[in-house]
């Protein structure tokens, strides 16, 4: 089932309304507790960018098995300033046949943990925890699909 999440983001991942209820209520308690760095996020180098270590290895794999990724993220800040309190992890790859594979690979083995979103006019997915403050989780999990996907082209 597809879902319109704007009008421009179509939801392909298929979570419950009761998990949608529970996000919301995560995002209320989110916004308003004390926000504590323990620690300053750790940065890495990947094709001239600066991303989070945290899924630089993911990064990694994806470029050796040919799934192009644009941005990502072990941690979004209400005001989308990565390098504030962690909200959501996430990595955008632009849509093709490769990543779609990739993008259902990931949806059957992470379910209901992963939101992933395709986004019409920029052709692209956006795969992020569903749940907020996992982000550890979510990177390791990514790693994981990473590591194990393996693309045979439609014939």
């Amino acid at each position: 089932m597809v879902s319109p999440l704007h009008d421009e983001e179509i939801v392909l991942s298929l979570q419950k309304p009761a998990l949608w209820n529970r996000r919301k209520l995560e995002l209320v308690q989110w916004i308003e507790r004390p926000k504590i760095k323990l620690t300053p996020k750790r940065i890495a180098f990947f094709h001239g960018c600066t991303i989070d270590a945290e899924l630089h290895g993911t990064l990694c794999l994806l470029n050796r098995k040919h799934v192009a990724t644009e941005f990502s993220c072990a941690g979004v800040s209400i005001w989308d300033e990565p390098e504030d309190h962690s909200l959501y992890a996430y990595i955008t790859m632009k849509a093709d046949e490769r990543s779609g594979a990739f993008m259902q690979w990931a949806m059957r083995y992470m379910r209901h943990r992963l939101l992933v979103v395709y986004e019409p006019e920029r052709n692209r997915y956006d795969l992020s925890s569903f749940f907020l403050g996992h982000n550890r989780s979510f990177c390791q999990l990514m790693e994981y699909c990473a590591s194990t996907f393996e693309f045979e082209p439609k014939k």
